[in-house]
């Protein structure tokens, strides 16, 4: 069964934003620039869509870049090892033959459908655009780190308390605390930690592990491997919760542990690392008449389009049977989110599936030569 246009996003009343002469035509608008936004460009452009990228952030990555820039990934395929940034940097490169045009630092406010089917896409500094289709890749929507909530240490941030790690060498050599028991505290604990072989150039002069509780949401061998460091006294980890800070000549001395016993102890400190996870907000994404679960967006598993036909969601913000959050997966998504997109692109167009290993058509798109076998 088709499935029904949500009457909240058809412009066909004065009384709702309309596009001005300005408007940028388009075959297809990406919200995202995270890794899976990015390679959405080169699917579309091998199909020779073209495409403009809206994120709020300043520069392209997303949270690959924003969260986790120099941290191993270890799952993309043919690349056994890759950093965030190498990876965006490298998605980049791979989509330079497409020409995508970015328009970084503004969130998509309005997505209205016009009468001729296009939609009319408008952001927070009135960049608008009558677009063919629209891909939603924003990752987990709008994130922001969850707050230590401790009165007076939110003037430290950005000098001394930190939620995100962009350049480990201004950590080396300092006396750190690590708040957070999932999968990043324990990452960077042991990054950090002076007696980890794999620390390099960035290992802290001590590392002491905070959590509220001696149980963890981390992979059990760095669990594993912070306890052995413990045993050797190469770092410390304790169980409480920071109650208040220690200050001293204007700077953050230190922290306030109260432990389950009741008792607070002050724990000294020169820069304190906290990794509560995201707090994931769809933003105005959640005002679009799409269909959601759980704030994620419901997709078809075909061509992963969305509840609006011409609207295609992937990577970690839509949802399907068997979803699973890996960016490979949204690498698979992109490929057939692609074909989805052609028939409205190209509606008198047949696609066939062509391989860029051996289609002329696609080198040329590409700006490759065809090579020439014997």
């Amino acid at each position: 069964m088709e499935p029904q246009l949500n009457t909240e996003l058809v412009a066909n009343s004065a009384d709702l934003p309309q596009p001005g002469p300005h408007a940028i035509e388009t075959d297809a608008v990406i919200v995202g620039a995270g890794p899976v936004g990015l390679f959405q460009v080169f699917e579309l452009g091998l199909l020779e869509i073209k495409a403009h990228i809206i994120d709020s952030l300043a520069y392209p990555g997303g949270q690959c870049i924003e969260l986790y820039p120099d941290k191993p990934i270890y799952d993309i395929p043919a690349v056994p090892i890759c950093t965030g940034k190498e990876l965006t940097d490298n998605l980049l490169k791979q989509i330079e033959p497409f020409g995508a045009t970015f328009h970084l630092g503004q969130e998509v406010t309005t997505v209205l459908r016009q009468a001729d089917g296009r939609f009319f896409v408008a952001t927070s500094k009135g960049t608008e655009f009558l677009a063919k289709t629209l891909f939603i890749a924003g990752g987990v929507g709008s994130f922001q780190p969850r707050l230590l909530k401790v009165e007076g240490i939110e003037k430290y941030e950005g000098t001394q308390l930190h939620y995100r790690v962009r350049d480990p060498a201004q950590f080396a050599g300092k006396n750190l605390v690590i708040v957070g028991g999932g999968d990043s505290a324990l990452d960077w604990a042991l990054n950090f930690c002076a007696g980890n072989a794999d620390g390099g150039a960035h290992k802290a002069d001590s590392v002491i592990l905070l959590h509220r509780r001696d149980g963890f949401r981390a992979a059990p061998a760095n669990v594993a491997k912070m306890r052995e460091l413990c045993e050797a006294y190469e770092m410390q980890f304790v169980v409480g919760q920071v109650t208040d800070i220690v200050e001293a000549d204007g700077q953050l001395s230190g922290l306030k542990v109260t432990g389950g016993d009741g008792v607070t102890r002050a724990v000294p400190c020169d820069q304190v690392l906290v990794f509560f996870g995201l707090s994931p907000k769809l933003g105005p994404i959640a005002e679009w008449g799409l269909a959601l679960d759980r704030k994620q967006i419901v997709v078809d598993t075909e061509k992963f389009e969305t509840s609006v036909p011409g609207i295609f969601a992937v990577g970690d913000v839509n949802t399907y049977p068997g979803k699973k959050k890996l960016i490979l997966s949204g690498f698979h998504e992109c490929a057939l989110a692609a074909f989805g997109a052609a028939p409205y692109v190209f509606p008198e167009k047949r696609i066939h599936l062509q391989y860029t290993t051996t289609s002329p058509k696609l080198h040329k798109v590409l700006g490759v030569e065809s090579p020439v076998f014997d």
